[in-house]
């Protein structure tokens, strides 16, 4: 009987890890913000639904990652950068290590040197932040390499840090540094991107990418994406006016897309020298699609990946479709067949993918969004600066499915792993499950 009993338990819990979904880096499994997770909680107060909160030792943007029952998150302490591991079980902080120092904030509410997103395979994590500390350690907290992107590929001249999430993908790590001094009698700037090999850390490829960028438009928050279709696989860089497609094998520029910043036929705005951009294109191979944001009073784009071949700006049967407004900050969400861009201001629009055409745009919570719509189980999940998070019921009709004053500001991206949700705070890591 007891072994009966004992196999039962066995099988539960190795059908219930399997059925477990990772969440390995910033966007998730696929790096588009969707998990296939069931039965996530809409609504939770402080005492409802709430699995446990442990406090963080300091403030940060950085979405964390989890792999099996384990979350990593990264954390300001004072002046010093941190990495910590967590039991998804009950929240206990299983090791904790710094990785540098020097951590600045940026402006109120817009984040700090925590802010690059960590990302794991399950045997090691990757860490990065702003001030250029890049790292990986085993999964139990054992450092197995470290060094200052700044010292490796030039010192790093940017506003706010550089708060652009590394990509990682099979054997290798991916970044983009894009920046240069705000100085508009100043034209020298640095744009690179580069493969390293995650177990070594060695620099695999690095290439420079050059562009015309004034002033602070000099300056990329965004993050490098992969693009996975049938028919092709590369990198995307974003930021300086443009974006750009990367061979994975060399990093060669294998095509461009510029004119973003205006007067152009893609944007009819005046030039504007604080064209910065933050929010980083989505992409969407199985639809033949990338979904560029831009910045400030800058359009949002669709262009289609299989008409990009060396400078495609102006290619007409490049774009698919072309909006006035885009979001500032987080990355569009494509969920079937629906775009959502969130706006600062709390504005959800959403539109048809395949044409552009609006479906609708409301107001949400009327608070600054700096955090990335996130989908599950029909329904979308973001946070406000001032901690409001709003759940919207995913679909061409708008409907608000709650509104939940968590009384702590948030601008990372929730993620969903094991039929749980989790939200870092500036001030605790929630898992709430129902």
């Amino acid at each position: 009987m007891r072994f009966t009993f004992t196999f039962l338990s066995m099988a539960i819990l190795l059908s219930t890890t399997a059925n477990a979904e990772n969440w390995p880096q910033w966007r998730g499994a696929k790096s588009d913000g969707i998990s296939t997770e069931k039965n996530i909680p809409t609504k939770w107060t402080k005492s409802e639904n709430i699995a446990w909160r442990t406090p963080m030792p300091g403030q940060a943007g950085a979405t964390p990652c989890i792999w099996d029952n384990r979350i990593y998150a990264t954390s300001s302490e004072g002046s010093d950068l941190v990495l910590l591991c967590l039991n998804t079980t009950d929240g206990n902080i299983l090791w904790k290590k710094k990785v540098g120092t020097g951590n600045k904030d940026a402006r109120s509410g817009e984040g700090n040197s925590a802010s690059p997103s960590p990302s794991t395979d399950g045997k090691h994590v990757w860490v990065f932040f702003s001030t250029g500390a890049l790292g990986c350690y085993t999964k139990d907290g054992e450092e197995v390499w470290k060094f200052d992107v700044g010292d490796r590929f030039g010192k790093l001249d940017i506003q706010f840090g550089m708060t652009s999430t590394p990509v990682l993908d099979g054997d290798s790590l991916y970044l983009q540094l894009i920046h240069g001094r705000m100085n508009r009698e100043d034209q020298s700037r640095t744009g690179k991107v580069i493969k390293l090999d995650k177990l070594t850390g060695k620099t695999v490829w690095e290439v420079d990418r050059v562009t015309d960028a004034q002033f602070e438009c000099k300056h990329s928050y965004a993050s490098p994406f992969l693009y996975d279709g049938k028919n092709a696989k590369f990198l995307i860089a974003h930021g300086a006016d443009c974006t750009t497609g990367h061979d994975l094998g060399t990093g060669k520029e294998i095509w461009r897309f510029g004119m973003l910043n205006g007067p152009t036929q893609l944007n009819s705005k005046p030039n504007d020298p604080t064209f910065r951009f933050v929010a980083s294109p989505s992409v969407v191979p199985e639809s033949d699609m990338i979904i560029i944001p831009t910045a400030k009073a800058g359009p949002a784009i669709a262009i289609k990946a299989s008409e990009l071949k060396g400078d495609s700006s102006e290619k007409s049967t490049a774009v698919a479709w072309n909006l006035p407004k885009t979001p500032d900050v987080s990355i569009p969400l494509v969920v079937n067949g629906l775009v959502y861009l969130l706006n600062k201001d709390g504005i959800l629009q959403c539109v048809e993918l395949a044409t552009g055409k609006e479906v609708y745009s409301n107001r949400t919570y009327t608070g600054q969004h700096r955090t990335s719509p996130m989908y599950a189980d029909g329904h979308i999940y973001f946070g406000s600066n001032d901690g409001h998070f709003t759940v919207v019921k995913a679909g061409r009709d708008f409907e608000i499915v709650s509104t939940i004053d968590m009384g702590e500001a948030i601008t990372a991206s929730a993620i969903v792993s094991n039929g749980t949700l989790y939200i870092r705070s500036y001030e605790a890591l929630y898992a709430i499950k129902k």
